[in-house]
């Protein structure tokens, strides 16, 4: 029964990894190689996002999702992204979750990482909160990443705001350019929503010297942050 099971898995992942292939656009497998310089090309079918979102609800209409999120790893750049859109066609909020973790350490480029944002997760913020913890803390660069993103999607608005997230997320310490990207990005955005708390990380230099500054661009660059405000940012910038 086991052997039966794995074989019809087996032959559901090789049909979609050919309907993959059906869609398949050489000209754009040639610009998407170059935003995500790290994955080989050959692991790059070239395939518009709207086209992997079309294919991952009919696959979910089909019953082809379990067989197909159980075959981790994966080898293709597009079957990561069918599998984190495939995630976001789960409604309950607990299985999303636990389908989440079990896929993030498979994920391996910042485009697969940023454009899963499944809806389930705003169902139930603790339960997800619980998660963030465990995620931020990873040692691989894309679940720390979405973990600090999804911290930032979900925990700086008003209603759910607490000054402990940005601590949280300024006692990161990574190395890989990515997550520390991604820490600029979230206290840039947290910037324009929290403005008073989060303008004494900066001022208290709490940050690495890198994190810092890229904040400081970043909000610089944000029409969401007042002239005065990018006046007194500005004066803000370190050296060292």
């Amino acid at each position: 029964m086991g052997l039966l099971f794995s074989f019809f898995r087996i032959m559901n992942t090789n049909n979609i990894e050919k309907r993959l292939f059906e869609l398949q656009d050489k000209e754009y497998k040639e610009f998407q190689s170059k935003l995500i310089p790290n994955i080989n090309k050959d692991n790059i079918i070239g395939i518009r996002i709207p086209h992997l979102r079309k294919l991952a609800k009919e696959i979910a209409k089909e019953n082809q999702r379990e067989d197909f999120l159980n075959s981790l790893p994966h080898k293709y750049y597009e079957e990561n992204h069918l599998h984190s859109f495939l995630i976001e066609e789960i409604k309950d909020e607990k299985e999303c979750l636990e389908s989440l973790d079990k896929f993030l350490p498979y994920v391996d480029n910042w485009a697969v990482c940023d454009s899963c944002s499944p809806k389930a997760l705003k169902k139930n913020l603790d339960l997800l909160f619980e998660y963030i913890k465990c995620w931020i803390c990873s040692e691989k660069e894309y679940v720390c990443r979405f973990g600090i993103l999804s911290l930032m999607r979900y925990f700086l608005e008003k209603e759910s705001f607490k000054e402990e997230y940005l601590e949280m997320v300024c006692n990161i310490k990574s190395e890989y350019y990515y997550v520390k990207m991604m820490q600029a990005w979230f206290f840039a955005t947290a910037l324009s929503k929290q403005y008073d708390a989060t303008i004494e990380i900066l001022k208290q230099n709490k940050l690495s010297l890198w994190v810092h500054n890229k904040t400081i661009q970043k909000a610089n660059e944000s029409y969401r942050i007042t002239k005065e405000q990018k006046q007194e940012l500005k004066l803000l910038k370190r050296v060292n």
